[in-house]
């Protein structure tokens, strides 16, 4: 069974949405998964927002759970962890560089083109460059920061939207924008 991690900022509104309607549509197609959310910047027990919560309501999926701090534990447990944000991306592999192999954005992660994928690569390894030289006191040379400012401004953005402090209708056109993602996300599983 592949254990699949959601992650945003405060795991109240995106990642919280996401793992409900990832478990209730595989639930639903028969689809045997186990999943999770966690917060790059929350503390545990934070219950969902009001409006998450009034959305996955609207839509007849129950989500008990209250937010969960990103942990080591969760990290290692997750054969799959999809971020909100290329920024929660980094944030995770900045903490977690072992995870590398298994973290995505969800939009990323079912994307079809082949060339962006390809792309999207080769920026993730420019950035690990530039971390371990950052860590060693080093900086990247002139042509991979030029190669690295490149790709950023070639790839498309694979970020989900922050519904934070909007309204209903905000967090409704989020949970669309993450349910497409999710459909998809289980044809690729299949």
């Amino acid at each position: 069974m592949k254990r699949i991690l959601f992650v945003c900022t405060g795991n109240t509104c995106r990642s919280p949405m996401a793992e409900a309607l990832l478990r209730e549509l595989a639930q639903r197609e028969g689809v045997a998964l186990e999943v999770r959310s966690a917060g790059v910047s929350t503390v545990d027990g934070l219950p969902i927002s009001s409006h998450a919560a009034e959305t996955l309501r609207r839509r007849q999926i129950r989500h008990q759970a209250s937010s969960r701090a990103l942990t080591a534990e969760a990290v290692a447990w997750a054969d799959l962890i999809l971020t909100m944000t290329s920024g929660h991306k980094r944030h995770l592999l900045e903490r977690y560089p072992q995870a590398v192999e298994k973290s995505h954005t969800l939009k990323e992660y079912v994307a079809r083109e082949g060339e962006v994928l390809s792309d999207i690569e080769e920026l993730e390894r420019l950035y690990t460059d530039l971390h371990m030289k950052q860590a060693l006191g080093e900086q990247l040379s002139e042509q991979e920061r030029s190669r690295l400012l490149q790709l950023e401004a070639k790839i498309p953005s694979f970020d989900i939207g922050d519904p934070f402090g909007g309204t209903l209708a905000q967090y409704e056109m989020t949970a669309d924008e993450i349910a497409e993602a999710i459909h998809m996300l289980l044809d690729k599983l299949r």
